[in-house]
């Protein structure tokens, strides 16, 4: 969990000092008040862009220096900090302990998950978004999963430049990049496998309930490091002419269906595509944390608004015990069956 939270010309926030506790923290407030805010800046605790995709210089404060910083005590002695400066906006910086890191190095320290109403629209989204879903929750199982995402990403952009040039690319520069995405691009796939199976057993045996349960399986583009190896290397020239490299883990999509209705989640109504994300998330976060030891902090933006009373209870209930949730509302009523130990905070 974090003990503190600390922002400083983050968003609308010139300096923010929150010390939430280890269960609930409901933050609530009028549109436009700072409250995703909040919850983006602690998503910046986790590899990648945070839940906006936002790029770092439209983070920071307008009219403000430029730069900004996003720091947290994880537990009670490990000291997070990231941001970005006014002299390199675009250069993320973190730092554990006050040492450099890297942020694929952040998930060693710290898990996080959230669903915005983004999110809800995920089943009808390309798979590139379905991908990113299904790789933050692969992180939280296998935290060196940024590290081969990072790796493979960069070899597979490098191997596109050198196929797009003019003059024929070096031949021992293409194998050392195919080499690696062959290396990183199995490890992906492996690691997105185990999860996709450990989720989809553990949604397959809990009972009908508030939250559909949801039948999961990794479609597209799935194999071992020699197979991606052999399809690289006979690709190279479709791949010159395609612009693109058009084998690998980043060809895969999460296939979702509704498990009690035997139909894909994208066919489900808006209200059966909720549940099921809510459904396969709380999963997760159980799964997470029986397998970890180390429950994730799940940031749920505008969760409650539209969901029923009674799931809305169901909801609080399961949530309850499970690690830090962070939700965000505009109406402190939607919080009324939140456990009374919750911290709140009213923004103006």
């Amino acid at each position: 969990m974090l003990s503190r939270l600390v922002l400083t010309d983050f968003r609308n926030h010139a300096q923010l000092a929150l010390e939430p506790g280890p269960g609930f923290v409901v933050l609530t407030g009028e549109n436009g008040s700072g409250k995703t805010n909040i919850l983006e800046a602690v998503s910046l605790l986790a590899p990648g862009k945070g839940l906006r995709r936002a790029a770092l210089s439209d983070m920071a404060r307008q009219g403000g220096p430029g730069g900004f910083g996003v720091a947290a005590t994880v537990g009670w002695d490990v000291e997070v900090a990231t941001g970005a400066l006014a002299a390199a906006p675009e250069r993320r910086v973190t730092r554990i302990n006050g040492a450099p890191a890297t942020a694929a190095t952040l998930p060693e320290w710290l898990t996080v998950l959230w669903l915005t109403p983004a999110t809800d629209r995920l089943f009808v989204e390309p798979a590139g978004e379905r991908r990113r879903f299904l790789d933050r929750l692969t992180l939280a199982l296998a935290p060196a999963h940024a590290t081969h995402a990072a790796r493979y990403e960069a070899a597979m952009r490098a191997r596109n430049r050198l196929l797009s040039e003019d003059r024929p690319p070096d031949p021992d520069w293409l194998a050392a990049l195919e080499a690696q995405m062959a290396e990183h691009g199995a490890a992906l796939d492996a690691a997105r496998r185990e999860a996709v199976a450990l989720l989809a057993e553990r949604l397959a045996t809990q009972p009908p309930g508030p939250f559909a349960r949801a039948g999961l399986a990794l479609e597209g583009w799935t194999g071992d490091a020699p197979r991606l190896l052999r399809e690289l290397r006979e690709g190279r020239a479709r791949d010159a002419a395609a612009g693109r490299a058009l084998s690998g883990p980043h060809r895969a999509d999460l296939a979702v269906t509704h498990l009690d209705k035997g139909q894909a989640a994208a066919l489900a109504s808006t209200g059966e595509q909720k549940a099921l994300l809510l459904g396969l998330v709380l999963a997760h976060a159980e799964l997470v944390a029986d397998r970890t030891g180390r429950p994730p902090v799940l940031l749920l933006d505008e969760v409650a608004a539209h969901l029923d009373p009674q799931r809305r209870a169901a909801l609080f209930e399961r949530l309850a015990g499970r690690g830090q949730v962070w939700m965000t509302g505009t109406e402190p009523a939607l919080f009324e069956g939140v456990d009374g130990a919750a911290v709140r905070y009213a923004l103006g």
